[in-house]
């Protein structure tokens, strides 16, 4: 066999350094690419960008399947490395090219790449709808293992425990049928996930741990919830974000907080605004947020005056429950955010959270030295995103088959 097929079967089974022994010292385009995806394997995202691109160019119009195959084996990494623009360049393109050309197995891989992409934009209801239109019955337990860890992260995302369960059950017994070890890695990950607490629920003062399986069971209840971290006010299937509102949301935190005792004007003030003395300009700031808050949150919930500050009534249910991250401290509140946001900058965070930028960029220092958040772009474009849970690096390289061309 000769070296573009010995490259490529060594990439099949996930051996990157062996590939690049028959290929690392060509630079025709179907060596070019192996090497790119070889790189990708080994984690050097790039360098295996920069090579499919160049293959890419090398290939032209003469080989558009080999070329389609380069451009969604770029999307991936793109996706590896959270720049969702250039994930989506060409992709739908490739898709068709392959479909068109008789490729399915990887026509069928980028369209699952343009569905990992609109969870990332946490687009969650596009992506439920391309990856239910998807044909995976015939499909190779390797791309049946990619679509499940995809169903997986919208359950998730959706706070739909029994989804995701099941989603993980499809996953692992194709992660069997597959038999690679890295996708085997993701769906154990992935099912760890779901027995992780993912949220604080405090309740009249009392405060406990809960899993996702039991957020989701709050969300069907008609108590009145204030989830600091979707930043939402919501009951039964009544939903009211506050993304855009933080002062509201920080409002609305404190008044769950003293729930169902009143919160006092002064508390309310620390919380919102940073104040350390309630002036009368102070007050009068206070009455005007306040008043947004009550029109906003009308259709489930009252906020009402009392002598001291203000106390939540809620319309439906008897009790007001508030969900916080997981653990206390800016690092969790920081993650939290970015859990439910496709990305932000650091004074985006620092403005959500009423802290300095200082604040967040130690917290965020500690998440991504735990590998947990990560940073695309330089300077004020700088963007961070929390880690996703389907991460794994180019896995399109076992759909090639014994060369590019």
């Amino acid at each position: 066999m000769d070296a573009l097929g010995n490259a490529a079967r060594a990439l099949r089974g996930f051996d990157p350094l062996e590939a690049l022994r028959h290929v690392a010292l060509r630079s025709d385009p179907s060596a070019l690419a192996l090497r790119g995806i070889a790189m990708a394997q080994l984690g050097e995202f790039a360098t295996a960008r920069a090579l499919l691109t160049r293959a890419a160019k090398a290939f032209g119009g003469g080989a558009p399947v080999a070329r389609a195959r380069c451009v969604v084996a770029r999307a991936e990494i793109a996706l590896a490395c959270r720049d969702l623009g250039d994930a989506e360049r060409d992709l739908d393109a490739a898709a068709n090219v392959l479909e068109a050309r008789g490729d399915v197995e990887n026509a069928l891989f980028a369209r699952l790449q343009s569905v990992r992409r609109l969870v990332l934009l946490g687009e969650l209801r596009a992506a439920e709808r391309a990856l239910t239109a998807l044909e995976l019955r015939r499909a190779p337990p390797l791309l049946v293992t990619v679509a499940e860890l995809a169903a997986v992260d919208i359950a998730v995302r959706s706070v739909r425990a029994r989804d995701a369960r099941l989603a993980v059950e499809r996953a692992r017994a194709a992660a069997r049928a597959a038999a690679v070890p890295s996708l085997t890695a993701e769906v154990e990950q992935a099912a760890r996930t779901l027995e992780a607490n993912v949220a604080r629920l405090r309740v009249a003062g009392a405060e406990s741990a809960v899993r996702l399986d039991q957020v989701e069971d709050i969300f069907r209840s008609s108590e009145l919830v204030v989830d600091a971290c979707r930043r939402e006010v919501r009951s039964e299937k009544v939903v009211i974000p506050l993304v855009a509102r933080p002062v509201l949301l920080s409002l609305a935190v404190a008044l769950a907080e003293s729930s169902p005792a009143e919160a006092t004007r002064e508390a309310l003030a620390r919380r919102a605004f940073g104040a350390k003395a309630v002036t009368e300009s102070v007050r009068a700031r206070l009455r005007v947020e306040i008043g947004r808050l009550r029109r906003v949150i009308a259709p489930i919930a009252d906020v009402r005056a009392t002598l001291l500050g203000f106390s939540l009534v809620p319309r439906r249910g008897k009790r007001v429950l508030l969900l916080l991250p997981p653990d206390p401290g800016e690092s969790s509140a920081v993650l939290a955010l970015l859990g439910g946001e496709p990305s932000w900058s650091t004074s985006g965070l620092a403005k959500a959270l009423g802290k300095s930028q200082r604040t967040v960029q130690r917290a965020l220092g500690l998440l991504l030295s735990e590998g947990r958040v990560e940073a695309v772009g330089k300077g004020p474009a700088r963007r961070w995103m929390a880690t996703a849970p389907t991460s794994f690096a180019t896995t399109m390289l076992l759909l090639f088959r014994d060369s590019l061309d």
